[in-house]
């Protein structure tokens, strides 16, 4: 195995490298067990041999009954296939007797997390069973009944009968709110449509709703059923988490917990803490119920700048004056509540514990909360993202790579991450795989959480969100070579520079992707810039915005910006550097703007829409990551800004070659190639 993990680099501050077959006669090919020095360049250890840091790190599912003395043999199995991290998740299927956060659910991850490190392993630890986090599988609400979820209903209070029930809120004789202990009223305002009355009123959500999913099948020992379909689980109530002592307890519960079990083991091989898509209603939201909690309203007005109560029944009502316009206004206020809620209060416990916050909020293009990540991510389930299909450069799921690898660099942080092939089904395919995750490097990703490698696939194991991407999948035999390649390619894309020049405007919860589709098949690249970056980091002047090392010489504008971003914008506009995208613009007329503000990086020809292109700056190299995106083969000439002896570099083998001048690239369907420039 290849050196140590340097455990203090991979917090930092805070497909894959297929080869399509011979290469062109002009090539000179080197074996990987050659010298590391090609042509008189001497290639990187970290390219040859790429520490375990590096690896990829599974959702390993404790579905079943457990053992160590299974545990130790499916790591040893991990190991010799190259994967040398892992996420313990524990999962739907485990038996009652292992419940969560019980004695011998620690007991089984004390064993996990100290055989990992006798192997030189590393390991993530889960913060919920199951998911969406925040409820410690129902803990928080069983300790204190009042941080259960919560939410806002509306009443119109002209059409409700005297002495009837709406939403479990009893209109009294008086035709007005009689409201139970548990009850708020937030407010009675006059609807602008029709001017009729609607009363606002805070309550717990009723039992039943607002849940996550459990560890536990509610039928002891199901069998798998006929139809492939999942088998029901418990259901435990989700937990409050705009309410800041309700989180207060899920940390206690579960971060807490985890420290005061493994502490010398944090910040060495326990890395991070993985919090899942925390969501302000759980799951199975209970019909009528807006998002919110007891005092929301006052934060909400607060953080708008202007009083909300008045257009509170926009919420309910899509024929209101500008109900999108509050609708949004509201989702906004609420997501800047869950960062002081829920990520910052989380982010503060693990910075001050010596572990990583990983994982990924609820949405896509969730930006924003980003920041209170070590390592900020994203997730790609459910064929969000496909070959060969347009979701892959348009809609917000294709935004999410660029959404986690921009906030690394912006945020300064190291590594970003993804949790992907989740729920693809099983008809997936190794090839599937491959090309999702080259998908993800010419993005930036860094760090890969495959979803999932099952401990158990028994009965109904095997149909829960699969298909299982490990050791129980055709592809197991094949894995080696692809977890390396993996390595490489993370290494690749850790403490690299990136070069880019162009940067696409976002708010915290959005990021436009209509001038990215045509950046990314023009080999433009780009970074998402959260809007709040140019009032409250960057440095803004004539020749364009700098921030964390990066120096954008363009900004591109979709959607309306804050006001508070308005005199950088100004400044911005007065210099000639900001292009406001438009559904009428050409794609040529975009790229013609890019071009005269960013001096072309690389040049394709022929123009190749399926191509990708990212170009990092790595101990004294210029790399350029080069993707073939597409279903058909490309054989195109790249010209690099960059002047200097080419050599190609095969990702899966480390294999390396000297490219000979003017010769093209070729690149089957799917296939990943790294060009390496340099001057020596």
């Amino acid at each position: 195995m290849a050196g140590k993990i340097d455990r203090r680099g991979f917090l930092g501050l805070a497909g894959i490298g297929i080869a399509g077959g011979a290469w062109p006669g002009s090539l000179r090919m080197y074996g990987a067990s050659a010298a590391r020095k090609i042509g008189g360049v001497e290639l990187p250890t970290g390219w040859l041999e790429p520490s375990p840091e590096f690896s990829l790190a599974p959702f390993w599912f404790w579905n079943d009954a457990l053992s160590e003395k299974e545990i130790s043999r499916q790591l040893d199995d991990f190991k010799a296939h190259g994967v040398y991290g892992f996420v313990i998740h524990p999962r739907a299927g485990l038996p009652r007797d292992i419940g969560w956060m019980s004695e011998p659910m620690i007991k089984f991850m004390r064993f996990a997390i100290e055989q990992a490190a006798k192997r030189d392993m590393w390991v993530v630890l889960y913060d919920e069973g199951m998911y969406p986090s925040g409820s410690s599988s129902g803990q928080v609400v069983a300790e204190n009944a009042a941080f259960k979820t919560r939410g806002l209903f509306q009443i119109d209070l002209d059409e409700a009968k005297p002495g009837t029930s709406q939403y479990g809120i009893r209109i009294g004789q008086d035709g007005e709110p009689e409201l139970d202990e548990n009850q708020n009223l937030i407010a009675i305002v006059r609807r602008k449509k029709n001017g009729h009355r609607i009363a606002i009123v805070d309550r717990a959500i009723r039992e039943g709703y607002s849940v996550i999913r459990g560890l536990h099948f509610v039928e002891d020992d199901p069998p798998r059923r006929d139809n492939h379909r999942e088998v029901p689980e418990n259901t435990p109530p989700g937990g409050d988490i705009l309410n800041p002592e309700s989180v207060a307890c899920f940390i206690r519960l579960v971060y807490q917990r985890y420290y005061d079990e493994f502490k010398e083991h944090f910040g060495k091989t326990v890395q991070a803490i993985f919090t899942d898509e925390p969501s302000l209603l759980a799951r199975r939201g209970e019909r009528g119920a807006m998002p919110g909690t007891t005092d929301i309203l006052e934060h909400v007005s607060s953080h708008l700048g202007y009083d909300f109560r008045p257009y509170l029944p926009a919420l309910w009502y899509s024929d209101e004056p500008d109900a999108e316009r509050y609708k949004r206004d509201y989702e906004r206020a609420l997501q800047h509540r869950l960062e002081e809620t829920f990520y910052g209060q989380i982010s503060k416990w693990c910075r001050e514990h010596g572990v990583a916050l990983t994982g990924h909020p609820a949405a896509p293009d969730d930006i924003g909360q980003l920041r209170h990540f070590q390592i900020p991510g994203q997730d790609i389930v459910w064929r969000y993202i496909e070959p060969g299909k347009p979701n892959a450069l348009e809609g917000a799921q294709s935004t999410q790579a660029k959404c986690a690898s921009s906030a690394m660099i912006h945020l300064g942080r190291r590594r970003n991450s993804n949790e992907y092939c989740g729920a693809y089904g099983h008809n997936f395919t190794f090839e599937e795989m491959k090309w999702l995750t080259n998908w993800l490097i010419v993005r930036g990703c860094n760090l890969l959480y495959p979803h999932a490698f099952y401990y158990s696939v028994r009965g109904p194991r095997i149909d829960e969100r699969p298909p299982d991407v490990g050791p129980n999948s055709p592809w197991w035999d094949e894995y080696r070579p692809f977890a390396d390649s993996v390595r490489r390619l993370c290494w690749l894309n850790t403490d690299s520079k990136h070069i880019c020049e162009l940067a696409i405007l976002g708010l915290n919860d959005h990021l436009p992707w209509r001038a990215a589709k045509v950046c990314f098949q023009s080999q433009r690249d780009f970074n998402y810039l959260e809007a709040r970056h140019l009032w409250e980091d960057a440095e803004v002047n004539e020749k364009g915005i700098q921030i964390a090392g990066m120096h954008y010489r363009a900004l591109i504008i979709e959607a309306e910006p804050p006001e508070k971003a308005k005199p950088a914008l100004d400044l911005l506009d007065k210099a000639g550097r900001l292009i406001r995208w438009n559904d009428e613009m050409e794609d040529s007329e975009l790229l013609r703007r890019i071009d005269r503000l960013v001096p072309v990086d690389v040049r394709v020809r022929p123009a190749k829409h399926d191509l990708r292109v990212r170009h990092v700056f790595k101990n004294g190299a210029d790399y350029y990551i080069v993707f073939n995106e597409g279903e058909s083969n490309l054989e195109v000439e790249l010209e690099t800004s960059v002047k200097g002896r080419h050599f190609l570099l095969d990702p899966q083998t480390s294999r390396h070659q000297i490219l000979a001048p003017e010769e093209p690239l070729h690149l089957k369907p799917h296939e990943l190639q790294v060009l390496m420039v340099t001057v020596k």
